[in-house]
Order: structure tokens, then C-alpha cells, then sequence
């Protein structure tokens, strides 16, 4: 990891088909090899994480999850899940607190480094909003073995579209949940915007002035999950991150994008972003980037095409075009050809119903 970089870690929490354990360890294995230290899984897929957390997993499932957690640090990263307890906000009883534990029990029995107590994609409208969840995850840092805790508030960006999607937030309620909230655990930030498109000093400061901490990035780029983005492969470097907030923040996770291996490529140009500074050219990043994941042949294919399969995306192929591109990616043995070959194809445009901020 560069020394002026914050730790740097993936937090899989997207919208949309469920990456392979095979994916997930081949995005480790590259990720780890350039300065990433921990990985979060939080998927929107995994239902019981999220809308069925009350049921437990089947055993079998928490030993493929302690397998990969194995397999993570194997490679030099912690490993972290994200837990979303829908439901909980509206009434934390003895009924719920109960099912709480013996998802806790599961989740450390897998063996995770970190836990995250994520409360985004929740209606948000209530007056003592702050107040409950920080009742919650009190209640998980006493009761979970995990040794780094993160949380995601309901408003985690000033973006006017959460309250337009959950419901006006409460009045001071990043500064209420920031006072009671433990200033050890993490607590993650988009930006100004729920994909921002710069992340500045200034902003951090006002933020960490706010919350009462340094906040950690929760970066939504490469990201494409929302219904217009699954359209587009983000494949550029990072751009608008300003590397002098790099002391200023706890940490610095990036969301993938829908196709793990070419996520790949945009994640190894972040810590470039904060080695080189005021040198660092987001385009000579990408060719770089790009070459490390997929070879030469590939990324010089993916350059050629950038224009086609970022900027104008599938809906601007016309059908002569869509046969010679995918011609062309199907000729190279390569996951992230093949990758391309999916999109193409469209099997990374279904059930995008569930994206309601991007």
C-alpha cells in the first residue's frame, strides 16, 4: 500500500447478480496484491443479510463463508460482512434481540475480522432515527466477536435523492448519530452525492466536524448496478478524489462494479490516485491498470473500445455492432473477455428493480 494512502479495502455491496466464490477470490488475490488490506461482503443479493436477516443460514453456508473469510486473509485482507437488519429501526425488542445474537453467533462462527451494521436502503423518517439505531448497534458490539465495527447511517450522503426516496431526514441526524455512536466504530460516507463525482478536502472536514470523527469512504465507483448504469461498463481510473484527504479519513472502500474482474481494473488505479498525487494522470492509470489484469492483447482492446462500452453504452450498439464486438471478446480466453461478452449479451441488465438512488 502506498504510505500516504488510507487503508484500502472492497466493500461488495451492489445491486444485482451475485458474484461466484471463485469471482470474489480472484478479485482478492488481485486486489490484495495492490494495497488493498480488507473485504466486505454485503451484497443486496444475499437476503439474509438484508431483508430475511432473521433467518439463520444453513451450515453449510456459513462454512463457505468462513472458507472465503480463510482464503481472504490468506491473501493479507481482513474480512468483513455487512449486515442490514431491516425492521429493526421500528422496534428493537426482545423478540428481535434474540434473533440478533444467533445471526451474530453465525457471522462468528464464519470467522470475520470486521462487521458492518448497514441502515442505507431504509425508510428513514423518524424523529429519533439516531437514537434507535445507535440502540441496535450497541446491542451487535456487545454481543459480536468481530474486531473492527463499521456502521452505514440511513443518510449517508448530503444527495437530496435519499430524502426524496426515503423520506426527509430528522434533523441533525448525521450529528446524532455521530454523538451516540462509540468514536471507535466506522462509519461510512459516500460524499456529496450517492456517486460523487469528487470527494474534496473541504467536504471531509465539514463531514468529520459533523459526525464527530474522521468518516470512511464508502466510494461508489466502479459501481454500474442502478437501472441507466448496467448499460455502461466503468472501466476509467478514478478521478475527483483528492488525495490530501487520505489523513483526514478512516478508510477508503470501493463498491465494484456488476463485473468482478473488470472491477478490477478502476480499483488498482486508486491506490496509484494516492502514491502519485498531483502526478497522477487517470488515463496512463487505466492503460496501466488495465494491462496488470488483462494483459496486453486485452487491455489494448478495451482501450480501442472505451468510447462503445463506457461513454455510450449498450443502447447506442446497433445490432451489426453488437456481433462485431462480441465476436471479438469471444476470441480471447481471458474472465474479463468473457465478462464483456455477458454485458454485451445484456445478462447484467435484469433485476435492476431494487436500485432506487442511482
Amino acid at each position: 500500500m502506498p504510505e500516504n494512502a488510507p487503508p484500502l479495502g472492497l466493500i461488495e455491496g451492489f445491486f444485482g447478480p451475485l458474484w461466484s466464490w471463485a469471482e470474489r477470490r480472484s478479485v482478492a488475490q488481485i486486489l490484495s496484491a495492490h494495497g488493498y488490506r480488507f473485504y466486505h461482503y454485503a451484497p443486496k443479493g444475499d437476503a439474509l443479510l438484508r431483508e430475511k436477516w432473521q433467518m439463520p443460514y444453513a451450515p453449510a453456508d456459513v462454512a463457505t463463508l468462513g472458507a472465503f473469510a480463510d482464503d481472504v486473509r490468506g491473501q493479507g485482507m481482513r474480512f468483513g460482512v455487512g449486515l442490514s437488519p431491516f425492521g429493526a429501526q421500528h422496534g428493537f425488542d426482545a423478540s428481535a434481540r434474540t434473533t440478533m445474537r444467533a445471526k451474530l453467533a453465525q457471522l462468528d462462527d464464519a470467522g470475520i475480522d470486521d462487521l458492518a451494521i448497514l441502515f442505507d436502503d431504509m425508510d428513514g423518517a423518524i424523529g429519533d432515527l439516531a437514537t434507535r439505531q445507535a440502540e441496535i448497534i450497541d446491542f451487535v458490539t456487545q454481543h459480536s466477536r468481530a474486531q473492527q465495527f463499521y456502521t452505514c447511517p440511513s443518510y449517508y450522503s448530503d444527495d437530496a435523492v435519499l430524502d426524496r426516496v426515503f423520506g426527509a431526514r430528522p434533523a441533525y441526524y448525521l450529528e446524532d448519530f455521530g454523538r451516540l455512536t462509540h468514536r471507535d466504530i466506522a462509519v461510512y460516507w459516500t460524499g456529496e452525492e450517492v456517486c460523487a463525482r469528487a470527494i474534496s478536502s473541504g467536504h471531509i472536514a465539514d463531514v468529520a466536524r459533523r459526525l464527530g470523527r474522521a468518516p470512511a469512504i464508502w466510494d461508489n465507483w466502479p459501481v454500474n448496478d442502478g437501472a441507466r448504469m448496467r448499460g455502461h461498463l466503468h472501466l476509467r481510473g478514478f478521478t475527483g478524489r483528492d488525495p490530501a484527504i487520505a489523513p483526514a479519513i478512516h478508510s477508503h472502500a470501493v463498491n465494484p462494479c456488476l463485473q468482478p474482474i473488470l472491477s478490477c481494473i478502476a480499483a488498482i488505479t486508486l491506490p496509484q490516485l494516492y502514491r502519485e498525487g498531483a502526478d497522477y494522470a487517470y488515463m496512463n492509470a487505466f492503460l496501466t491498470a488495465a494491462e496488470t489484469v488483462c494483459g496486453a492483447q486485452l487491455a489494448d482492446m478495451l482501450h480501442g473500445d472505451l468510447l462503445r462500452l463506457e461513454d455510450g453504452g449498450l443502447l447506442r450498439l446497433d445490432a451489426a455492432a453488437l456481433a462485431k464486438l462480441t465476436a471479438r471478446y469471444k476470441a480471447i480466453d481471458h474472465p474479463a473477455a468473457r465478462e464483456v461478452v455477458r454485458w454485451l449479451a445484456g445478462d447484467y441488465a435484469k433485476d435492476a428493480d431494487g436500485v432506487q438512488t442511482q
